[in-house]
């Protein structure tokens, strides 16, 4: 059943018929919900706080489900919950299958599961499948084990060079910053092999190559979808599987320099096909068994749009994260260029592109859009989210873009959490500025993201939240979450949006407009000046205040150029 809302809920509006709220119909008949849906993506730990820890947990999210609901979107990403020391926030995984107590128990799970189906929200799991917790049962069996062993085998074990293996058996280095290796002492107390770790020594990688890894996973998702999810969100999902060899890099710097997985010899490899044929596999026998469409969702970040198209081909992954729209400039023609190259190569394995502006490891848009004109920053990121609303497919929006938060930039080097901070010492590509805990309601922190009395939340919220509380943008139909709203609501009601085709339109330079299906045209002023507005007459939505005929700098607008009248939400 569903819980009382949190008290003092702004989300818990009255007259707002949950319940009997319909979800969308796909954009055609027949065609599987996720091909053009909006998911949020929760991070749980930052969300809501039920308990008064300072850390946000399952509960949470079940008392804040009318709050998304309200918002208009389809279901919910839920970011690793599972039993974890915690090294990396959750993705150094100690137990699939189960919940970490600080978030709460697998009742809780089932109870968010039975509220989802309830308000008709899509529910989908981080799994984290190229690597584990140091604290996993199997690396602690690996530890005690052999060289050699099977238990070594289920990871990349692999003696030194040197005359005494002093030296890691490769050059690579870590995404999170120093060697991708580690050395291990052995069971005489002598220093023995060392193991691969992209990310943390806290986070060993998992050797696909060994049978027994995929087998245990099938189990993962099993257990999970037998629990009633929706499906899952693959966390690196181009690692996997490394080249054979091992062999140095030319380049071995490259993964840490970028904070991304550029090594070609680590990334990408073809293996990794073959587990999400086998993954789509499992979803496709749930489907048939019910009828409800399971979706996987993968973080594959990949040179190119035509690389990221292999993983979508129609027995792999459902939808790949479009991360070259996320890594854009505020520049019109690089917009353009990347939303053609996704339209092409994506639409042509016949899935949709799966556009996303930010999420729990990059900086906010208004920040990143911002130069140095912070309010400038605040109206791009309006009129980004616009665009991508527009855009065929299907769009996910990370926690607090529709409150307009910007990026925390200024937390003490003592409270910063992110391991890439406490193995590198800088600050450049470290995480917890977008991870700090939502404001909900009143003037001080902790902002109604804990319980009164409480514990001081995880990461500091600083006083300017004040203007940004859920209950604050509720009250002001000019904020950035009515902006969502709508654009969320005009996506169930028009048939031009979700999925279907794109037409561009001769613009002067600056300007982006197409036109979606019969009549529906978005425009976006990328510019410093205003410019005309491709057609006359008031928007349908707009991102800022848009006079007619005018489309001012850094905004985005909507208009139906058929004559049709449609009710905003």
């Amino acid at each position: 059943m569903l819980r009382s809302p949190l008290p003092g809920d702004p989300s818990a509006a009255p007259g707002l018929n949950l319940l009997t709220a319909t979800p969308k119909a796909p954009a055609a008949p027949g065609l599987p919900w996720w091909r053009d849906a909006v998911i949020y993506q929760v991070y749980v730990r930052s969300f809501q706080d039920s308990d008064g820890d300072g850390i946000g947990d399952l509960a949470g999210v079940r008392a804040r489900l009318p709050y998304l609901k309200r918002l208009g979107v389809d279901g919910l990403w839920l970011n690793p919950f599972y039993v974890s020391p915690q090294h990396d926030h959750g993705y150094d995984v100690a137990d699939y299958c189960a919940v970490d107590p600080m978030y709460g128990t697998l009742d809780d799970f089932d109870g968010l599961v039975e509220d989802c189906r309830l308000l008709g929200l899509k529910l989908i799991l981080d799994i984290v499948p190229n690597h584990c917790s140091s604290e996993h049962p199997w690396f602690r069996a690996a530890l005690a084990a052999a060289p050699g062993s099977p238990e070594r085998a289920r990871f990349h074990f692999a003696d030194g060079r040197g005359e005494r293996g002093e030296l890691p058996p490769n050059n690579w280095r870590a995404m999170f910053g120093g060697p991708a290796w580690s050395r291990v002492r052995e069971a005489d107390g002598s220093w023995g092999q060392w193991y691969l770790h992209l990310f943390t020594p806290e986070q060993p990688d998992l050797n696909w190559r060994e049978p027994v890894v995929a087998a245990e996973f099938e189990r993962v998702l099993r257990f999970w979808l037998d629990r009633g999810v929706d499906g899952f969100r693959i966390d690196v999902a181009a690692g996997l599987f490394k080249h054979p060899e091992l062999p140095d890099s030319p380049d071995p710097e490259a993964d840490e320099r970028t904070r991304d997985s550029v090594n070609p010899l680590a990334w990408n490899q073809p293996e990794v096909h073959g587990i999400w044929r086998d993954w789509r596999a499992v979803c496709e026998e749930y489907t048939a068994r019910d009828g409800r469409d399971r979706l996987l969702v993968g973080e594959a970040s990949v040179p190119t749009p035509a690389e990221q198209a292999a993983y979508v081909r129609p027995d792999e992954l459902h939808q790949a994260f479009f991360f070259h729209l996320l890594h854009a400039p505020w520049d019109a023609a690089h917009f353009h260029r990347v939303i053609d190259e996704a339209v092409r190569d994506i639409a042509a394995t016949g899935s949709t592109v799966t556009w996303v502006l930010n999420n729990h490891d990059q900086v906010r848009t208004t920040t990143r859009f911002a130069g140095d004109d912070r309010l400038s920053g605040a109206a791009r990121a309006r009129a980004a989210a616009l665009l991508m609303l527009a855009l065929p497919g299907a769009a996910y929006v990370f926690q607090g873009e529709e409150l307009g938060l910007a990026e925390v930039e200024d937390l003490p080097d003592e409270l910063i959490t992110d391991p890439i901070f406490h193995r590198t010492g800088s600050r450049i590509g470290i995480r917890d500025g977008c991870r700090i805990p939502l404001p909900w309601s009143g003037l001080d922190p902790p902002f109604g993201f804990s319980p009164a009395g409480a514990k001081q939340p995880w990461l500091p919220q600083p006083a300017h939240f004040a203007a940004h509380t859920v209950e604050r943008v509720l009250a002001d139909t000019g904020s950035a979450w009515h902006l969502y709203r709508e654009a969320l609501h005009l996506r169930r009601v028009l048939p031009q949006l979700g999925e279907g085709t794109l037409r561009w339109l001769d613009t002067p330079p600056g300007v982006l407009a197409f036109v979606r299906g019969e009549g529906l045209l978005c425009a976006v002023n990328f510019g410093d000046e205003p410019a005309l507005a491709p057609v006359d007459g008031e928007p349908l939505l707009a991102s800022g205040p848009c006079p007619p005929g005018t489309l001012p700098a850094g905004t985005a607008a909507w208009w139906v150029r058929d004559g049709r009248t449609v009710q905003t939400a």
